[in-house]
């Protein structure tokens, strides 16, 4: 007996270091690395350029994006694997809060989110960022006779408000932001949720839209870039969203705020983990150093991207001119709400 005893100590005991020597976080069901990191990391794909299918000549109906090819370059700077595979974004977030996937480790992370105030970052870790801070937020209301029906000077006293669930800007950060017209404060509105008709559509941005356009809501908080991203006209685009909703961009509907950036403490990051899991601590500094690397530019450049991405030497003179979307509606001309754009003076 006492020699068993000492065979299962000794067997403990040389187990120990086992887990001293992970290199990443467990996922069930996923071989990790041996002699490196293997990193599995998720992403959905309905938003291009970030995340999206390639179509041939560029894939095989593959996962792709911006993201896609930043993680898969990583392995240029460092000693490590990744892969990525297609998730939903609600997976990652969801209602304001981690999202069932991410929460239960089925991948290591969800890419191409932007770190933002409030919610996402009590719950979640972010890596650096692998764009500038590019995503402002923005407030889309119905045009009734080309005339937006709230304000662009609003401050959505007693106006119904929906999000886009999932993605950013996120409800709660419409808290601190101001009105870029008036400098004051947003208030006394309230959210509402799609419901109804809006939920036979299966993408969350379909949703919000529809709940706007149905009278449900008076105004949509999202992307200030969103609509363009959506505009199925004369773009090259394999559309997972309803092109014909969108369509209305001008008409139906358009913006009477943009270029509000409070709601972001960064970027646009590679990686958005579970509070805890340390995933930053091992793609940090890979991104660091493939951010001055020659791939990246091309990267940037076969996006569009690089007005946006981090300049390194391979860059040269880059000289963009503002986007719509970037720009406070102050800056907006007159009579704009027809290239779907409000001043504040409409």
């Amino acid at each position: 007996m006492l020699m068993i005893a000492s065979a299962l100590v000794s067997a403990f005991a040389s187990a120990g270091p086992a887990c001293d020597a992970a290199y990443e976080p467990p996922v069930p069901g996923i071989m990790p690395g041996s002699t490196k990191p293997s990193i599995l990391l998720g992403q959905d794909i309905d938003w291009p350029p970030y995340a999206y299918i390639a179509m041939p000549p560029e894939g095989e109906l593959s996962v792709a994006g911006f993201g896609h090819d930043v993680a898969k370059g990583l392995s240029e700077v460092c000693d490590i694997d990744v892969e990525v595979t297609q998730a939903d974004w609600a997976g990652c977030w969801n209602s304001n809060k981690i999202g069932a996937d991410a929460k239960a480790g089925v991948y290591h992370g969800c890419m191409t989110y932007t770190h933002t105030y409030g919610a996402r970052n009590r719950w979640m870790d972010f890596s650096h960022a692998i764009l500038q801070d590019n995503k402002p937020g923005g407030i889309l209301t119905r045009l009734v006779d080309g005339v937006p029906l709230v304000k662009p000077n609003s401050d959505l006293s007693g106006k119904k408000v929906v999000d886009v669930d999932g993605w950013a800007p996120t409800a709660d950060t419409l808290d601190i932001e101001p009105n870029v017209c008036t400098g004051q404060s947003f208030t006394g509105y309230t959210f509402v949720a799609p419901s109804g008709a809006a939920l036979n559509y299966t993408n969350a941005n379909d949703q919000a839209l529809a709940t706007l356009l149905s009278g449900a809501a008076d105004v949509m908080w999202v992307y200030a870039d969103h609509a363009f991203t959506y505009s199925c006209t004369d773009r090259d685009v394999d559309p997972t969203w309803d092109c014909e909703l969108w369509s209305g961009f001008g008409t139906e509907f358009a913006y009477i705020q943009t270029g509000i950036y409070g709601h972001a403490l960064n970027g646009t990051t590679l990686t958005m983990s579970k509070k805890g899991s340390k995933l930053s601590t091992i793609v940090n500094p890979c991104i660091d150093a493939f951010l001055k690397t020659e791939s990246y530019y091309n990267i940037c450049s076969k996006h569009e991207l690089t007005g946006s991405c981090y300049q390194n030497e391979f860059f040269g003179k880059i000289v963009t001119e503002p986007k719509p979307w970037s720009l406070a509606t102050s800056e907006h001309p007159e009579d704009n709400c027809a290239a779907g754009y409000c001043s504040c003076a409409a």
